[in-house]
């Protein structure tokens, strides 16, 4: 769910693991290479809204093609075939290196343990793509169900013991291994990473128990429930004719309306909606992740709530401690200039009486851009020009995946929610998921999801094991290839009313993605701190929630507050569709990170073009093998310097605030 109410970011979510939270570090290592990139929150994946007569019709939409993982059905016996040899060949793996990592090669036990991973993953993410256009599939459920049960014993009985005891290696022995094994050094980062996590591993039965048990009594069955209870939700509009809408065609009405009495029915609807049975459902499933996160962050022995994603992301504490620091001084006071402004222009163009939390994502109606439905051939179209001004590598990997069906494009019934990109492995991915409608967000989308997949696809080369970038740099080709896009199409608006209209969207999209998130870290913090003292009910997290939403965009101007907005009525609820918060805490700061780190990029693009394309490219080729400091270093980048944040946020929120503000000045919008 993205460019919404609210919008929802992109995150790296294990395709095996449907909650990270309740398994252990080397479970969550295991699982990390066989992502799933989530919609961002520059980008509009809840576009879901299909007229019979809209030229994006899902009869002639694309969908993927999953021949490739050479399977005929989720049912096949091909599928249990391919686990059964899965099973054996770990058995053997683990008979023959388990304790004897000192004595034989690590080079080719870990190029064993490759091979086996990337069979596992084969498997899980053939179940998971088909399932995520299937979700009303109640076979495919439990067929997915159980054979995730037998990954999570393959892995729990023969490969988990091997990340546990690389990390226990001693400096001369691992050495040692160096010096007589030349090739090893290819493997490095796996190395350290698995080196990094070994103070907060624990025993090797603990860690076999809490593996190959979370698909039966971890948070991974409840956050899996609660999922599907968020999946079949309908709403009925008041004063609508139509009939029962999903979540994704309620934003998506709402987010595309121009009437704001509409607007504010919508965001009734919803919340209502979520009130009752689905917040209850959903307390209970964060409530199950907090407490989890809670112990498991008291018995690994993480510094605070934050360090162990942190870890996970290969960023010292101090660093997202500035960020989150930067967002607050910089950002805020940026984040209340837009919104006087966009209130300013509504109240202008639509006789806005009062600017409500249902206003926040409107549509700016002032003359010169279209309504018009986008078709795909011409979507697709506009990323290829966009990305090939940039990029004619990037470009053509992106025509290949339209080429070779590996997007499921129409926005249909049964299909997951939102938009993502799936790198599964090297060799079978990427796969995008889309939820096309033809708007000029979907677009966005498009370039989004397309720069994930390229992302992948020049990755590849290093293996299975080490080309998921870690998640403060796996945003970047998607946000870049965005803003590219973005740029091309502000340089051809044909008015200076049109060029105000996509200016106001993509600081809605920077908002989002940057203030937005940073507020959504604070509700979670909020709600872990709480956790400690017991179980937490709807009605907590709704006063959580609200909490945060003032902290960030202030105290509304009804109850004598300086916020811009001047009601924040039905908003209470909204925290129970953030799917985040319980498949993977303290995520949504990477989004911030991301973004802030790619309008920065984008600058160094622009003041020195010259070989730009080449050192990129080379950032994204590098995959997981280096962190973010040594990755951003040849564009003069250091996110590690008390200033940069702030610095960030200035150039790129604060130039597109600045250049809004003075076309709305000439346009008379504002004084």
């Amino acid at each position: 769910l993205a460019r919404t109410m609210p919008r929802l970011a992109r995150c790296a979510l294990s395709l095996f693991v449907a909650s990270s939270s309740s398994l252990s570090p080397v479970a969550r290592r295991s699982a990390r290479p066989f992502a799933v990139a989530f919609a961002s929150p520059s980008s509009t994946s809840c576009k879901a809204t299909m007229a019979p007569e809209a030229e994006t019709s899902t009869v002639s939409l694309p969908r993927w093609d999953l021949s490739r993982f050479g399977f005929d059905s989720p049912f096949s016996d091909g599928v249990d075939s391919h686990l059964s040899e899965t099973r054996t060949l770990s058995e053997a793996f683990k008979s023959k290196y388990e304790g004897k990592l000192t004595e034989l090669s690590l080079l080719s036990a870990i190029e064993e343990y490759e091979q086996i991973a990337t069979r596992r993953t084969v498997v899980s993410s053939y179940l998971h793509l088909s399932y995520d256009v299937l979700l009303d599939d109640d076979e495919l459920k439990k067929r997915k169900g159980a054979l995730s049960q037998v990954q999570s014993e393959i892995y729990g009985d023969n490969l988990e013991w091997f990340s546990l005891d690389v990390a226990e290696l001693s400096d001369a022995d691992l050495d040692k291994q160096y010096e007589s094994e030349p090739g090893l050094s290819k493997y490095k980062a796996f190395i350290d990473e698995l080196r990094r996590q070994k103070p907060h591993n624990l025993s090797k039965d603990v860690e076999r128990a809490l593996t190959v048990r979370a698909p039966y009594s971890g948070t991974r069955p409840l956050v899996s429930f609660f999922d599907k209870e968020l999946s079949l939700m309908r709403f009925k509009i008041d004063g609508d004719d139509g009939d029962e809408v999903n979540m994704e065609v309620l934003l998506s009405r709402m987010q595309s309306s121009k009437d704001a009495a509409f607007r504010a029915n919508c965001l009734k609807t919803l919340n209502d909606g979520l009130a009752g049975s689905v917040s209850r459902t959903a307390a209970l499933s964060l409530s199950a992740v907090s407490g989890s996160w809670l112990i498991e962050n008291k018995e690994r022995k993480y510094q605070n709530l934050r360090s162990r994603r942190n870890l996970d992301n290969n960023c010292p504490d101090e660093v997202i401690d500035g960020l989150l620091d930067g967002v607050r001084i910089a950002g805020l006071p940026l984040c209340q200039r837009f919104y006087t402004l966009k209130k300013a222009i509504l109240v202008k163009t639509q006789g806005l009486e009062k600017f409500r939390w249902s206003d926040r994502n409107a549509p700016i109606d002032i003359g010169g851009s279209s309504d018009e439905k986008i078709s795909w051939d011409d979507a697709v179209e506009m990323v290829k020009k966009g990305y090939r001004k940039f990029s004619p590598t990037l470009s053509d990997m992106f025509m290949d995946m339209v080429n070779e069906k590996r997007i499921d494009v129409p926005a249909t019934d049964g299909k997951k929610g939102g938009a993502y990109c799936a790198g599964v492995v090297p060799g079978v991915g990427p796969y995008q998921l889309l939820n096309f409608d033809g708007t000029k967000q979907d677009v966005a989308t498009l370039a989004h999801e397309s720069g994930h997949g390229c992302h992948d696809i020049l990755a590849y080369k290093q293996g299975y094991l080490q080309y998921h970038p870690p998640l403060t740099l796996a945003e970047t080709a998607s946000i870049f290839g965005e803003m590219i896009v973005f740029r091309d199409l502000l340089g051809e608006s044909s008015s200076k009313e049109e060029e105000l209209t996509l200016l106001m969207s993509k600081i809605d999209d920077v908002v989002n993605s940057v203030v937005r998130q940073c507020s959504f870290d604070r509700f979670e913090e909020l709600v872990h701190s709480a956790r400690e003292k017991g179980e937490l009910s709807a009605s907590e997290i709704d006063g959580f929630w609200m909490t945060a939403l003032r902290e960030y965009y202030g105290q509304e101007a009804d109850g004598g507050g300086d916020s811009p907005f001047d009601s924040y009525e039905d908003s209470s609820h909204l925290w129970s569709y953030v799917p985040h918060f319980h498949h993977v805490p303290f995520y949504v700061y990477s989004y911030a990170f991301a973004d802030l780190v790619v309008g920065s990029l984008y600058n160094n693009y622009i003041q020195n073009r010259d070989g730009f394309e080449g050192r990129l490219i080379d950032l994204l080729s590098a995959g997981g093998t280096k962190d973010f400091a040594d990755a951003l270093a040849p564009f003069g980048l250091d996110p590690k310097s008390p200033t940069f944040w702030e610095e960030a946020l200035d150039a790129h929120l604060g130039e597109l605030v600045n250049e809004a503000e003075k076309i709305a000045k000439e346009l008379g919008y504002v004084e």
